[in-house]
């Protein structure tokens, strides 16, 4: 029983580290790629954090100011720099930072196709694609791959040596059932990467979703009041901190940055991935085209719907509600009926 778990452990070990020696320059540049992109991500969260911080602080005046400074007292511009000097550090070629635990995984995709482009492969990058941006998709993909691929491995050969120990000390139900169960849990937990990034997804076009009539109704009203699109697109962008907003914000920045206008809302449609934005995106390209004098119209019908919407998916999400309430509901029921009715069973059993 012991050589059973202790064998495969040891050929997964053998292969984890065979793997580990295939790992090229290239391997490890984009995996600091994404460290790095990561990072800045982090960086610019922190950065709103700080910012409502700072909001939150200049409501207060006097000794009630010192009072909540110390309160919300908090270290993220010593997080920022940290991020910031280790950035520095990866993209200077200093690549001791990058983690060595996913670097298998980006051999078994170079080495099998079915892996590196295979449909899970895809439907990752599709998802990294929306969450990311194209421009940073395909390596997203791959380092999350990587990862998966990667912690299956060491998970695996991590549970049958601990099985292989147990049994060796003479427990062998508790080895059997970790040999049997922890590969199983293993490959679970590393596919719940995957699982994150769809709810991650799913969450995110319903924010964007419920954000959408507030967007579409500022446009609509700047635009009748005689702005002209891009200065209106961008003063709606910076508006608010939220998911649409900052697509937005992205969009106006390639604008600024002399991205052709089709490619910049042709990538804001494949960030937003909802029928809603891609429907507002081609709009405003059919305007910017054809030169149509009628968008601030075509704006107003827009809000209007989208408003609509938003209020059908409202009553839809109020009546799901109440569906989840029931069983809650009963279980509650049931038991003040168990509460009354056990005294009063046993009092008749008195008598």
């Amino acid at each position: 029983m012991v050589f059973l778990a202790l064998f495969p452990a040891t050929v997964l070990t053998a292969f984890w580290l065979i793997l580990m020696s295939m790992v090229t320059r290239e391997d490890w540049i984009v995996a600091a790629y994404n460290n790095v992109f990561d990072n800045r991500l982090e960086i610019e969260k922190l950065r709103q954090k700080e910012k409502a911080r700072i909001e939150k602080l200049a409501r207060y005046h006097g000794s009630a100011s010192v009072i909540f400074r110390f309160l919300f007292n908090s270290n993220y511009s010593k997080k920022i720099t940290a991020l910031e000097k280790l950035n520095d550090r990866l993209q200077n070629g200093n690549l001791k930072k990058t983690s060595v635990f996913p670097m298998p995984g980006y051999v078994l995709q170079r080495s099998f196709s079915a892996l590196g482009k295979g449909s899970l492969h895809k439907k990752i990058a599709t998802k990294c694609s929306e969450m990311y941006g194209r421009k940073h998709a395909a390596n997203k993909a791959r380092h999350m791959l990587a990862k998966i691929l990667s912690f299956s491995i060491i998970g695996i050969c991590g549970t049958l040596l601990i099985s292989a120990i147990l049994l060796s000390a003479g427990l062998a139900s508790a080895g059997a059932a970790i040999a049997c169960i922890g590969p199983i849990l293993t490959v679970t937990l590393a596919y719940t990467m995957y699982d994150d990034l769809s709810v991650r997804v799913k969450k995110r076009r319903a924010a964007i979703s419920r954000q959408f009539p507030n967007v579409v109704s500022k446009l609509a009203l700047l635009m009748t009041s005689g702005m002209i699109m891009d200065r209106a697109w961008k003063e709606t962008s910076y508006s608010q901190d939220s998911e649409l907003y900052l697509e937005m914000r992205r969009t106006s920045q390639e604008l600024e940055n002399l991205v052709s206008p089709e490619a910049a809302y042709s990538g804001f449609i494949s960030r937003c991935c909802t029928k809603e934005t891609a429907k507002l995106a081609s709009a405003i390209m059919q305007n910017l085209s054809k030169g149509n004098t009628e968008i601030g119209r075509l704006l107003k019908d827009m809000a209007r719907e989208a408003w609509l919407d938003r209020r059908h998916t409202a009553k839809r999400d109020a009546e799901k509600a109440n569906s989840k309430l029931m069983i809650p509901t009963m279980l509650l029921f049931v038991a003040i009926l168990f509460i009354l009715l056990v005294p009063i069973a046993m009092n008749f059993n008195g008598f």
